[in-house]
């Protein structure tokens, strides 16, 4: 995702959370939804909103056009997914726990990314969130502004998609792919190098 494309998407997400009480949506899969013998690889990917089906801008994407990760069979990662492993020890492990299982702090957001909608988990981040009642008392800040994970939020995304799926073991990655060029040009461009 570039700086602008980044920028745009978060002003949509501001302005729709705004005005709207934070009532964003992406079609959800139907969670009973059973395939077919005559059903399309392509449908079939559509509906688990986990497999990726393209690959642009150095990213794998879901029929819906949501980063995903793709692990090959002998464990190799996409390059995002990796990079989402770093960024989120690096930013929020502190208070999710590592690899996404939570703590007393704050709940297992590997289950947040599969639970919630891409657009709502931005939002989350990007704004913050604050669940008080009378079993819990959960303030979430807002990362908006915060380049170190805004930069990196698909990539943190994709990584926590892939620990709440069960994809991916706990642990440091040991295979990956190398890092595509239009990563790291998004990369320098979103950072402001």
């Amino acid at each position: 995702m570039t700086k602008g494309t980044l920028c745009a998407a978060l002003a949509v997400i501001a302005a729709t959370t705004l005005t709207d009480g934070g009532a964003l949506a992406q079609t959800a899969p139907d969670p009973n939804a059973v395939a077919t013998p005559d059903a399309t690889p392509a449908a079939a990917a559509a509906a688990d909103n986990l497999t990726a089906v393209t690959f642009e801008g150095g990213r794998y994407l879901t029929a819906d056009g949501v980063p995903t990760f793709k692990i090959a069979a002998d464990g190799t990662m996409d390059w995002a997914t990796y990079s989402g492993f770093r960024r989120y020890h690096s930013e929020c492990h502190v208070c999710h726990g590592p690899e996404g299982e939570g703590s007393a702090y704050a709940p297992a957001i590997k289950n947040s990314a599969v639970r919630l909608s891409y657009y709502d988990f931005i939002a989350v981040v990007a704004n913050g969130r604050t669940v008080v009642n009378a079993a819990q008392n959960q303030v979430m800040p807002t990362f908006g502004t915060n380049p170190n994970v805004m930069c990196y939020l698909d990539d943190i995304y994709t990584y926590l998609k892939a620990r709440g799926s069960e994809a991916l073991p706990r642990g440091r990655p040991s295979k990956k792919e190398p890092k595509p060029d239009a990563i790291r040009d998004a990369e320098a461009a979103c950072l402001g190098l």
